[in-house]
């Protein structure tokens, strides 16, 4: 490794393990400037814009046409705004546009990262449906289709070697039957959550970890493992690991090895069938583009291969911060035993996080108001018994459930 770094020292522009090794300089982690008057936080949307408007209404933090009415209220979002519902750009656009509100008033909103932002980011769409992709269609959708597709045919063309020992990865089809697997708005979607696009530059911007008057949030949880790093690693970490997957794939794609709008099951199929003919077939390999030749063989197959590490990354792994579970699945006993080191590390009296549904749609508080769970499946048409909800915390110690019926007060946190 070491050799690897003094190899690409001296080569910044066209280095990915620099990404990897060098890390990214951010901002202090999300705080809020002074003590907001009350707290509002709001778990998973998924696509459903339209239940979350109506309980920002209800909540009293925007008006009928969706403008900030929430005063010195801070919003938190704990994340997974996308996939499953009809109207997550909707959603997205709201968010975005209260940010630039609130302050305005005296408020504030904080939008953290969830799995499904990483996923759509790096190109895992397994979730995301034909409504989705048609949201971001337009008048020249039918010729981008056409055009993306003879780029496909063309790559299979200059990949048959290669294709060859992946042939379920991609399947010779007509145009009729890939445009049915990239409906119209496909190309306008990856394109949107790129590093320049509207939806990708804004979603890489956020935190994964928000501390707010002593109540950490976060959409997973954050596992005993991680409590040594603080809020600021944790998030520059998840910051460094995007950052390195969009230099992985400009990377892959100056090789010629991918196409921009492939997914991330493709990506990751093409570099595996790569790395093993380099290191087994030599002659199958994809020959390297000439402005990628003074980069030695053995570096770029170093590269690949930390690309293929991403299930361990702290932004994919399942006890990292956007997909841990624990806090859920713990007995109540494990609860108590491990919790209280993880708020002791952050300096924290409470966490909050969404991601895993509660079955009978109501927010749950565990060891005594220290813990919040309030993802309530909000898309209830997807999550049976599910329901909006908002946890509404006042002076960092009054903690409310709030749905769109009635409101239930929960336990009460004693003063630090």
């Amino acid at each position: 490794m070491a050799r690897l770094r003094r190899h690409l020292s001296f080569r910044p522009a066209t280095s990915l393990l620099l990404v990897f090794l060098a890390g990214l300089v951010l901002g202090p982690p999300a705080r809020a400037a002074g003590p907001p008057s009350s707290i509002t936080a709001v778990a998973d949307i998924h696509g459903d814009f339209d239940a979350l408007a109506a309980l920002l209404q209800h909540a009293g933090l925007i008006d009928a046409e969706h403008h900030w009415t929430g005063g010195s209220t801070t919003l938190v979002q704990t994340g997974d705004v996308l996939d499953r519902g009809p109207k997550p750009r909707e959603a997205m656009d709201l968010l975005m546009s209260l940010q630039k509100e609130a302050p305005k008033k005296g408020g504030r909103v904080v939008v953290l990262l969830g799995n499904h932002e990483v996923m759509n980011i790096m190109g895992d769409l397994r979730y995301v449906t034909a409504e989705n992709y048609a949201s971001y269609a337009g008048k020249n959708s039918e010729k981008l289709q056409h055009s993306a597709y003879r780029e496909y045919v063309d790559w299979r063309k200059h990949h048959e070697a290669l294709l060859a020992s992946m042939p379920q990865a991609f399947p010779e089809t007509s145009e009729a039957e890939w445009a049915a697997r990239h409906p119209a708005g496909f190309i306008e979607q990856r394109d949107a959550f790129g590093p320049e696009g509207k939806y990708g530059k804004w979603l890489r911007e956020r935190p994964a970890v928000a501390e707010l008057e002593h109540v950490v949030f976060v959409h997973g949880g954050i596992d005993p493992s991680l409590a040594s790093m603080s809020v600021q690693s944790i998030n520059s970490r998840v910051q460094e690991e995007l950052s390195g997957f969009d230099k992985a794939k400009e990377f892959l794609a100056a090789q010629q090895l991918i196409l921009p709008f492939f997914t991330l099951q493709e990506i990751t199929a093409v570099v595996q069938a790569e790395v093993s003919a380099r290191e087994n077939a030599p002659k199958l390999r994809h020959p390297s583009r000439n402005e990628q030749e003074s980069l030695p063989e053995h570096t770029q197959r170093e590269l690949m291969k930390e690309f293929l590490d991403y299930g361990r990354w702290l932004s994919v792994a399942s006890n990292g911060p956007l997909w841990f579970r624990g806090y859920d699945e713990w007995s109540d006993e494990q609860v108590a035993a491990n919790l209280p080191a993880i708020l002791a590390a952050y300096g924290a009296t409470g966490i909050v996080v969404g991601h895993t549904p509660q079955r009978d749609g109501r927010i749950r508080s565990r060891l005594g108001g220290k813990l919040f769970l309030i993802d309530t499946g909000m898309l209830s048409s997807y999550y049976p018994q599910g329901r909006a909800s908002a946890l509404r915390i006042r002076d960092g110690v009054n903690f409310t459930a709030e749905y769109m019926d009635h409101a239930d007060a929960l336990p009460v946190q004693a003063k630090r």
